[in-house]
């Protein structure tokens, strides 16, 4: 029988209501600790929420370390300007002036934040497991013990699409310089002896874009939730109503191509749109909203709750993800959890979390979105097979406890060739 691990997981950043990667720290920490293994996350702002679930849902406990940080990306107070006291500290200075400087220091002064919390605690695990940071501060540790990272997907596309999404060129300074700790990442990723990806497509493009051989690379998809994800049945569908979650006004998430489809499928029927978010004030997706005059056929719900999430997939008649790129693509599988029809681009991972329970289109081509929401519309049949066949990939091939699995794998051959 194989010895528990004591694990460290590092995540800079990790709000547990939305992002892949919050999600990700949060539901693997505690399958990890399923497996009997002891789980400590060394974490930024804001808190993960890791054991005070409603309902007992988590019956583990994951130790939970916040580090003061700065939190100058806090939405209810929005690059404050610390105080003289805060800025006495040299990693605090170091921040601050960076984001005045429009750039995005997070991630590496949280790895200089971890690295001295480890020095003065000394702390050790069998193993440390960093949430796509790539900081510096990983690299000195790697000198002490075993260090793995996971890289979702690589930032560089993220990087380009923002880029090329302007055609203002202090904008594209400004992407440009706020996407400089790419070149960290890319330094950082190299070093390391092994990276954990959570597709093939990752795989591939992160190996191509950071110039890793793909021999470095271990393979494990994500789990859904299904505990926060699931068919219900008591609530009726209501015709012609599309859900989409999205961060607005992000390029690589391509609700601008899906509003154009919308305002061609209006042609033909009533369609109600509706966002699971909120647009940024007299941000490009509001002025477009405007100018293709559809507002009264989109509803943004804002930030909402698992429960009213749950509702508004059971109300809608199908489900559209229609990202430019995806590393993963968890609401892929989160609406396939739900058991309703999906419509998503072939943009990076997403056809691998679909398989053959979804309906694919290219990715930025708003013809070919239209046309997919209109066929599956017209057709009940067919988006009740694609509702059912979704349904039992997520149940049968993205688990949690699967992936903790095949981490624990990971981790063991790490450990020894470290050692």
């Amino acid at each position: 029988m194989n010895s528990s691990l004591k694990i460290g997981l590092i995540s800079y950043r990790s709000n547990p209501h939305c992002g892949g990667q919050g999600v990700y720290i949060r539901h693997l920490s505690h399958a990890l600790a399923d497996l009997g293994h002891k789980v400590e996350i060394i974490a930024g702002p804001p808190d993960p929420l890791l054991n005070n679930q409603v309902n007992n849902k988590f019956n583990n406990h994951v130790k939970l370390t916040m580090l003061k940080t700065l939190d100058l990306y806090n939405p209810e107070d929005l690059f404050r300007t610390p105080s003289l006291s805060e800025l006495a500290d040299s990693i605090n200075l170091i921040e601050w002036l960076d984001v005045s400087l429009m750039g995005y220091p997070e991630p590496m002064t949280f790895g200089m934040r971890m690295k001295k919390h480890l020095k003065e605690t000394k702390k050790t695990y069998d193993i440390i497991h960093d949430n796509q940071s790539l900081s510096y501060g990983l690299l000195s540790l790697a000198k002490r013990m075993p260090v793995t990272a996971t890289i979702h997907h690589p930032m560089t596309v993220d990087r380009r699409l923002a880029v090329q999404s302007t055609k203002s060129f202090l904008k594209k300074l400004k992407a440009l310089r706020w996407y400089s700790f790419i070149n960290m990442q890319k330094r950082v990723a190299k070093k390391l002896s092994s990276i954990i990806t959570v597709s093939n497509s990752s795989k591939i493009d992160i190996a191509r874009e950071f110039n890793i051989p793909e021999s470095k690379f271990k393979t494990i998809p994500i789990g859904i939730d299904t505990s926060n994800f699931y068919p219900v049945e008591t609530i009726r569908k209501q015709p012609n109503r599309i859900i989409v979650t999205n961060s607005a006004d992000t390029p690589l998430k391509g609700l601008y191509h899906l509003l154009f489809a919308i305002k061609g499928v209006l042609k033909t029927r009533p369609v109600k749109l509706v966002v699971i978010g909120s647009p940024k004030k007299n941000g490009g997706i509001e002025n477009l909203i405007k100018k293709l005059a559809i507002g009264q056929y989109i509803k943004f719900t804002g930030r909402i709750n698992h429960k009213l999430f749950v509702k508004e997939y059971a109300k809608a008649s199908l489900a559209v993800v229609p990202s430019l790129y995806e590393g993963f693509g968890l609401p892929v599988g989160e609406a396939m959890a739900c058991r309703i029809p999906v419509i998503c681009t072939t943009g990076g991972a997403l056809p691998e979390v679909a398989g053959d329970a979804a309906k694919l289109v290219p990715p930025g081509d708003a013809k070919a979105l239209e046309s997919a929401i209109l066929e599956l519309l017209d057709d009940p049949s067919q988006c009740e097979k694609l509702a059912q066949k979704g349904y039992q990939r997520v149940l049968k091939e993205f688990t949690w406890e699967k992936t903790a699995i095949r981490t624990v794998e990971a981790y063991r051959e790490i450990i020894n060739d470290y050692h």
